[in-house]
């Protein structure tokens, strides 16, 4: 597998050393961070509130670099009011950074959203706890708190559109057809079961009336299966191709981990074809998601379904133990270190087992 280094690569092909015809094709349809942004049409915001883009963080410069790439193209399009990124973990500028910056200006009502594909414990625990300290601190703030991007029509054609250029001769040149094809789809893998339920929702989607011969789900950490036994699941259909498609919004150390497994199994088993389709990237659909989150949190009209959310499940089951009732809420602070480096080999993984997984995965903190 060959990670390809270019800024409008969004394609990785196993053992080709150059930037090919798909990549080619598929950045005609993606945003690439120019100087100025590019002609997308986006609805105008009802108020001029300030804007605070959460990203997850990383320690891979290219994935930080994205993420800010992504707020200023954002901030390109519309310069009513001021776009600012920061990050949860991992690297700076910090939400606290942002947030005094955003004082500094002299704002004190904020829109923040996070740039998350699930809601999961980052979305419902850690940002939330990041803007209880920072009101800690100024007593002043009002957050204006949006929804994660989730699943959307938007993001459904981004993947069917890459996927249709693979089907293309000049990109499948051996003819191979979608009823010989297994689609593997790759999430992130977290501790909240409604997360990971999400993203076997959304690999379905993606499958359903597509012609491929089925789709596996698999993940690259925390829970299970991982892509290794999805490789794996993969092939007892005997395809002539697998298509991994890895459901991450920017780069980062995840990314390069797939991309090396990916190469792993190619080279393990020659006789089926890998393809690894890219990461979403600066794509204009993300643009025009972004947009929605932050219009239906500006005019109040956030709404997440928390039915499953393991989190209201303990707070009932607490109720029922204890005969009193409490309001469920995702804005309560707890501490959570951030310390930590998702998907470094160093850092000890602890629901490598399934069994351990099993036994930890409905606790909550």
């Amino acid at each position: 597998m060959t990670l390809i280094q270019t800024s409008d690569t969004l394609v990785y092909t196993p053992h080709q050393h150059h930037r090919s015809a798909v990549a080619t094709a598929v950045a005609e349809h993606t945003v690439t961070a120019p100087a100025t942004a590019p002609a997308i049409h986006l609805p105008p915001l009802p108020l001029k509130r300030p804007l605070l883009m959460v990203g997850h963080g990383t320690r891979n410069p290219q994935g930080r670099q994205t993420l800010i790439d992504f707020a200023n193209i954002y901030q390109e399009l519309d310069h009513s009011r001021p776009v600012l990124p920061c990050f949860l973990e991992l690297t700076e500028p910090s939400i606290q950074d942002g947030i005094d910056q955003c004082v500094a200006q002299g704002h004190t009502d904020l829109t923040v959203l996070p740039i998350l594909l699930f809601a999961a414990r980052h979305n419902k625990f850690d940002v939330t706890n990041e803007l209880d300290r920072a009101k800690a601190r100024h007593p002043g703030l009002t957050f204006h708190y949006g929804r994660h991007f989730g699943i959307t029509p938007g993001i459904l054609d981004l993947w069917k559109a890459r996927l249709a250029l693979l089907d293309e001769p000049k990109h499948n040149p051996n003819r191979i057809a979608r009823e010989d094809t297994v689609l593997l789809f790759v999430g992130r893998g977290s501790s909240d079961p409604d997360a990971n339920g999400d993203v076997s929702k959304l690999a379905r989607i993606v499958w359903e009336g597509s012609g491929y011969r089925t789709v596996e789900t698999c993940f690259i950490g925390i829970t299970h299966p991982r892509l290794e036994e999805g490789f794996d699941r993969a092939r007892l259909y005997k395809p002539k191709r697998i298509i991994v498609l890895p459901y991450f919004m920017f780069t980062g150390v995840l990314m390069e981990k797939i991309a090396r497994i990916a190469d792993e199994q190619q080279a393990a088993n020659p006789a089926s074809e890998v393809i690894m389709l890219p990461e979403m990237g600066l794509h204009p659909q993300l643009i025009r998601v972004l947009r929605d989150r932050e219009i239906e949190t500006q005019l109040g009209q956030v709404a997440m379904n928390c039915e499953m959310c393991k989190f209201r499940l303990a707070a009932v089951s607490e109720d029922q133990t204890h005969g009193h009732g409490h309001g469920h809420a995702h804005g309560h602070g707890h501490g959570h270190a951030h310390g930590h480096d998702h998907g470094q080999a160093e850092m000890p993984d602890h629901y490598a087992q399934p069994e351990k997984y099993h036994e930890r995965i409905w606790q909550v903190p």
